[in-house]
């Protein structure tokens, strides 16, 4: 039987971090429905700007939206118009004052989120998911990626039976909590039914923060030296 873990929950605190950063005792309930007011009103308003995560950081008084994008000039809009009508949405959500960024995602190919939205608008355009499924992972791994698998499940191609294929590429350490991994999983709207699309890619190892130290020490003592 098998014992699947998803890869982000398993790195938690180790070679991750968490999506939303706050703390609260008696307002959780009212707080995390306030953030998931604020995702699904940026994956509404951002839909077609390649948005893959939103992280939120709650203070005293204020939060700090932070939007990655592949299309930061579509996010930003001109002259900033965009990013202030977005910024006075979300604060009609909250009663704290709101800050918000926009982080560009420089390689969308590394990106699972992205890859794996890539593949649904394939085959909600009915290309073949086998050709969609092999570019993805050419372009991937020539991104610089270490590995990469990419399965998708569902009546593909039509068929009356549903069934699950999968492709895979160099290493994927899912074991490995040091393993740099990202892992998506996105729904494809097909008028055959609907087509569920995974994707992980890995990306290398996150360094321990014991090997961090081991790596800074000569440098500082170097730095003393030259003191």
């Amino acid at each position: 039987m098998g014992h699947k873990v998803h890869p982000y929950g398993f790195r938690l605190g180790v070679s991750r971090t968490w999506s939303a950063k706050w703390y609260a005792d008696k307002d959780y309930t009212a707080l995390l429905k306030e953030d998931i007011a604020i995702r699904q009103l940026v994956a509404r308003r951002l839909a077609n700007a390649s948005v893959s995560n939103v992280e939120i950081e709650r203070g005293i008084n204020h939060v700090t939206v932070t939007v990655h994008t592949a299309k930061p000039g579509i996010v930003i809009g001109k002259g900033g118009a965009n990013v202030e009508v977005l910024r006075q949405q979300i604060g009609a959500l909250t009663k704290r004052k709101v800050k918000l960024e926009v982080k560009e995602i420089r390689q969308p190919e590394l990106d699972a989120y992205l890859v794996a939205t890539n593949i649904a608008g394939q085959l909600t355009r009915r290309i073949a998911f086998k050709k969609a499924m092999k570019q993805a992972i050419q372009r991937t791994m020539k991104a610089g990626a270490k590995g990469v698998k990419v399965a998708v499940a569902g009546r593909l191609g039509g068929s009356e039976m549903a069934r699950r294929e999968w492709d895979r590429e160099g290493r994927i350490p899912l074991g490995t909590l040091r393993a740099d991994i990202s892992y998506a999983q996105i729904h494809a709207h097909t008028t055959y039914g609907r087509i569920g699309v995974k994707v992980w890619i890995y990306r290398g190892d996150v360094p321990s923060e014991r090997v961090r130290n081991r790596e800074a020490a000569p440098q500082a003592a170097a730095a003393g030296q030259v003191a």
